[in-house]
């Protein structure tokens, strides 16, 4: 193979665009000023987050009795908001660590923003459960196990507090994952700034890097290290919210298949949204060349995997129950199809398993109008699941004479606009503030960066 043919092979970004270039163009965002588009749509979110502010403020003054849950419905949509919103956050880890360890080149273009929507989903997610236990101020009094003199320790056999140690990790080990990777681009950014102000925030974010071989080879043995941390919590920490539900004794939940189907699931939403926002960033910032269509179409693959396997996991809920033999298991799942929240499953079913199968052919997966709204039906459709999952088999227990609908009020509403808000306003400034591609990894992967073995 020639050294052109194997560059060529190599690279995932169009055309040939010199590594200067690269740097002025992933750069471009943080040195212009926002323009009139942006701040609309900052404004959008910040309203959006503005009323979700409101009704929380509105559920620590009058308390919880604001939202629809009831009994038996003791859990619905703040929970069913967490479990949405930490799936949204498996993609980033998935892309950027496994996919890395993988060698997979496609993932450069789109592994740093979504290593950044990992942390914005984490930390949207991450209120639900707080808000839930009632009396946030005294919640971390009883969650973390540190030594103390307290008469009620943590219970350690629950699943809830299992979510602590497994959320709290994966948000760690994230969150250093992505600092890490911006280590080199900080160093860039600061070699290249002409504002004293943003040097010097720069050379005490770059930990005094200078592009030496000595620090590439730590850096690079430190990020593999790191991703092979990460690997494992892609499955762990969605397998742990998975307890939540399988380790219980009511009906639809006490289930071996959640584990894998949830962390299926998860990656499903959470490709979802990244291309989602992907291709309003590349457009945004004319990145078509670096985000490629070629990359959204692999990711488009992905969600058609991963639908498949939900849409198994879902067809072998019924069989498992069925197979069973326990009346109120069959009488449950048979109830999801068709009871009182039959509009809910129905919509789940159609978004997460009829809807992406579309991706199978090829037109669809390249055809940015229609890949985009397929994402969205999917992201609906995961959220009805998580829905369909807490509120349908809580709302029909063992007990018929405890049974009850569940009916969201405006408070639910707005709490959920809220958490779309704070997600879309952390997006928005981490555009304007961080490179959203990483500077470095792209050098990497354009044609001319890689060795030029066997060309004389």
């Amino acid at each position: 193979m020639s050294n052109n043919e194997f560059t060529q092979e190599l690279s995932v970004i169009e055309g040939k665009p010199s590594l200067r270039s690269l740097d002025e163009i992933i750069s471009k965002p943080l040195d212009t000023k926002p323009d009139k588009k942006y701040y609309i749509a900052l404004g959008v979110t910040l309203t959006m987050l503005t009323i979700g502010a409101v009704a929380l403020a509105y559920s620590f003054y009058y308390g919880i009795g604001l939202w629809g849950n009831n009994n038996p419905v003791g859990w619905a949509w703040p929970i069913v908001n967490f479990v949405f919103w930490i799936g949204i956050g498996h993609a980033g880890t998935l892309i950027s660590a496994i996919l890395f360890l993988f060698r997979q080149k496609w993932r450069t273009g789109i592994a740093r923003f979504a290593e950044g929507m990992t942390i914005f989903a984490v930390i949207t997610a991450m209120i639900f459960p707080i808000i839930h236990t009632g009396r946030p101020w005294v919640a971390a009094v009883y969650l973390l196990p540190y030594p103390s003199q307290h008469s009620l320790w943590v219970n350690f056999y629950s699943p809830l507090l299992w979510d602590v140690f497994a959320v709290s990790t994966y948000f760690t080990v994230s969150f250093t994952f992505w600092y890490v990777g911006l280590i080199p681009d900080f160093a860039s950014l600061r070699d290249r700034t002409k504002s004293k102000v943003k040097k010097i925030i720069y050379s005490i974010t770059s930990l005094g890097w200078r592009h030496s071989n000595r620090h590439w080879r730590h850096y690079e043995m430190v990020y593999l290290i790191l991703a092979g941390l990460a690997t494992p919590l892609v499955l762990s920490v969605h397998t742990v919210v998975s307890f939540d539900f399988a380790v219980a004794q009511l009906p639809g939940w006490h289930s071996t298949i959640f584990p894998p189907y949830f962390v299926a699931g998860a990656v499903f939403s959470g490709f979802a949204m990244v291309q989602n926002v992907l291709i309003f960033i590349r457009k945004i910032f004319n990145y078509e060349h670096i985000i490629t269509l070629d990359t959204l179409e692999k990711m488009n693959k992905i969600i058609l995997l991963t639908g498949s396997m939900v849409g198994y996991a879902y067809t072998m809920e019924f069989f498992i129950a069925w197979y069973s033999g326990v009346p109120t298991e069959m009488f449950t799942f048979v109830n999801r199809a068709f009871g009182d929240y039959s509009w809910a499953y129905w919509i789940m079913f159609s978004c997460n398993v009829f809807i992406p199968q579309l991706f199978w052919f090829k037109k669809i997966r390249r055809t940015i109008p229609i890949m985009f709204v397929i994402a969205v039906f999917v992201n609906v459709g995961m959220w009805f699941e998580r829905f369909v999952i807490t509120v349908t088999s809580l709302s029909r227990d063992f007990l018929p004479s405890s049974w009850a609908y569940f009916k969201p009020t405006i408070v639910d509403g707005a709490l959920l606009l809220g958490s779309f808000g704070l997600f879309f306003t952390l997006v928005l400034l981490f555009t304007k503030s961080l490179p959203v591609i990483s500077i470095a990894e792209v050098k990497g992967v354009v044609d001319g960066s890689q060795p030029s073995h066997g060309e004389h």
